[in-house]
């Protein structure tokens, strides 16, 4: 697979060093630009994102990874670094791609790379989906790294720190530095499609950070847990893994009419081993926050914080009320095309209470508490009395609406492997 060298420019005329991978273009065409970001004095080579860019390049994907400044083979001194330095580097890889190849439209960050993505994202117009890996919610996240240096940095200004198995002079600038980054306010601004991944055992960023950069962004959101792997990746299965389901989420938003061309893959975190008709939910944490797959779609579900959750998706109340209403509405919408009935949209609220039986006016014939859902149905267009009644009518024959009326019967066994 072609594996090009690429040396650019930074603002401050530093020479950075990185490397392009492409497909092998007799075979798979590129149909689109990537940048890759990798963690805090990590370099381009790194496993992961090394083994991330060839599995994406094999999907058509080309991918420039470079090292920062003072990294690997790039040019400058590590110590006059920081987290902005960082962001400028990748501003400026963005804009030598656009002026040599095409400018990216996928923004790809591991671990602190991840936080720089986001912050990067506003200044790289050409960027249409952004996808982070076992990123902090913010760069302060990193400033425990220098927790033994504190008084020397405070003292001389700078320190010579380790991180991992190396060595590293750091001045007292990129503690300030990373001061002005420790708010997620940007992330809410970002205006893409964002992917988060994350694993649930991760020592190094814990998984509350993904669940804090998720709170913060606006839809549409989406997290995939990576399970058992490492901080790193390290396992080569686990990079594969990402490629494999980043390609499938950004292929729809990388194409020019997202409307009309649909994804040539499924959804990601979906679970293509399961039956039709079989849902899966597993944990995301060990309180509420819960994976929910199909086939071909996955969401989340969640408690309120006031529950002692996160909020980061519905409740299972709420998605028992969202399950009903989308099948009320499909109903009504079925029936008025069938009949030719000039309904312009239909729109259903619904509302889980527990009430009295005194105090209900449909329960007659009812004692004690009960549950109650009441839906509210509201139809635009130019309706009849009788058409807006026989649409009404329609509702009570929901499929979701006969199950939870028909008293079903609800079977548990034990599952082992």
């Amino acid at each position: 697979m072609p594996r090009l060298k690429l040396e650019f420019r930074n603002q401050q005329g530093v020479t950075l060093a990185g490397l392009l991978e492409t497909p092998n273009q007799s075979s798979t065409p590129i149909s689109h630009y990537a940048l890759f970001a990798h963690c805090f004095t990590c370099g381009k080579d790194i496993a992961a994102a090394s083994r991330i860019s060839r599995a994406l390049a094999e999907r058509g994907i080309a991918v420039l990874r470079f090292d920062f400044t003072g990294l690997g083979n790039s040019d400058g001194d590590f110590a006059n670094t920081n987290f902005s330095s960082n962001i400028d580097d990748l501003v400026a890889a963005a804009e030598t791609l656009a002026e040599q190849y095409q400018a990216p439209s996928l923004l790809i960050g591991h671990s602190l790379g991840g936080a720089a993505v986001l912050s990067a994202a506003h200044r790289i117009a050409s960027v249409k989906a952004i996808a982070t890996i076992a990123a902090p919610s913010s760069a302060d996240h990193v400033q425990h790294l220098f927790a033994d240096a504190a008084d020397t940095l405070a003292r001389d200004g700078e320190a010579t720190v380790k991180i991992g198995m190396r060595q590293f002079a750091v001045k007292k600038q990129l503690l300030d530095d990373l001061n002005q980054h420790a708010s997620t306010a940007h992330i809410a601004d970002l205006r893409r499609p964002l992917l988060i991944y994350h694993s649930p055992v991760d020592t190094i960023v814990p998984v509350a950070e993904a669940a804090a950069i998720y709170k913060a962004a606006r839809h549409p959101k989406s997290y995939l847990s990576l399970d058992h792997a490492d901080h790193l990746l390290s396992k080569a299965a686990d990079a594969e893994y990402v490629a494999l389901t980043l390609s499938a989420w950004a292929s729809r938003y990388l194409q020019d009419d997202v409307s009309t061309t649909p994804p040539s893959m499924p959804a990601p975190a979906a679970d293509p081993n399961l039956a039709k008709g079989e849902v899966s939910v597993t944990e995301l944490d060990k309180k509420f926050l819960r994976q929910l797959q199909t086939p071909q779609h996955a969401l989340m579900a969640d408690e309120p914080e006031s529950y002692g959750g996160s909020n980061l998706g519905p409740t299972p109340y709420d998605l028992l009320l969202m399950g009903l209403g989308a099948c009320t509405s499909m109903t009504i919408r079925m029936y008025a095309n069938r009949k030719k009935i000039a309904l312009d949209d239909v729109e259903v609220r619904l509302v889980h209470e527990q009430v009295h039986a005194d105090d209900c006016a449909e329960c007659e014939g009812r004692s004690g508490k009960l549950e109650r859902i009441t839906r509210h149905i509201k139809l635009v267009g130019d309706l009849s009395a009788e058409e807006k009644q026989s649409l009404l009518s329609i509702a009570d024959r929901c499929p979701v609406h006969r199950t939870l009326e028909s008293d079903p019967v609800i079977a548990t066994h034990l599952w082992e492997d």
